[in-house]
């Protein structure tokens, strides 16, 4: 994945997507398992060697890059981090579709799954918010046609609440394998836009 110069909003005839990890801003919630969004948006910025910057239109990060083979087969990509709290990041992903140009299904996000067991992955078009509530500000705001990668975190232990669950950070134990996941699922990512939807299932669907 390469870092674009900062400039148009058009890129080949099908243009942009957009990568919107999710997650809280701030320092204390930075590790978060609700923030592996914003991990894996991290991960993808890294690859592009370049830094996100605040933008203009919307409470968000953003870096314009492009993932593929630079100058052959590449696709162009909007990567974001809202930074308005979780349940209310509706708001700042559409104004950056409104911004780029890029349609609801061409929006991938990147998101937090209870239902799935820690590390597995499962993408998706479409479908309900399953009590996400980022999810269910997205969906408020743009209807349900969009992209998901579902980063597994499994279900809170014992009678611990949901909410408390997700606002604590991963395990010592499960920081051990974190990275390869979440390089995982930044592959993941990248195969979406670049190869599509059946083959990214096929290659990430764990």
């Amino acid at each position: 994945m390469s870092a674009s110069a900062n400039g148009s909003t058009s890129a080949g005839g099908s243009g942009p997507w957009l990568i919107a990890g999710l997650g809280n801003p701030g320092p204390g919630y930075a590790g978060n398992r609700h923030n592996v969004g914003f991990m894996v948006a991290d991960l993808l910025a890294s690859r592009m060697g370049a830094g996100f910057k605040s933008h203009k239109a919307a409470r968000a990060q953003v870096l314009e890059g492009r993932v593929g083979t630079p100058g052959v087969d590449s696709t162009r990509v909007v990567l974001a981090k809202p930074m308005s709290f979780m349940n209310v990041s509706g708001g700042p992903v559409k104004a950056l579709l409104d911004f780029y140009g890029v349609p609801v299904e061409r929006l991938v996000v990147v998101h937090d799954e209870l239902d799935i067991d820690y590390g597995t992955l499962r993408l998706k078009s479409g479908g309900g918010d399953n009590g996400h509530n980022g999810l269910k500000a997205i969906t408020k705001a743009l209807g349900p046609g969009y992209f998901r990668v579902r980063f597994g975190v499994g279900r809170p232990p014992g009678r611990m609440q949901v909410a408390d669950y997700v606002l604590k950070d991963f395990s010592s134990v499960e920081r051990k394998e974190l990275d390869y996941f979440v390089d995982r699922a930044a592959d993941a990512c990248e195969s979406l836009v670049t190869e599509g939807l059946e083959r990214a299932q096929s290659a990430y669907n764990s």
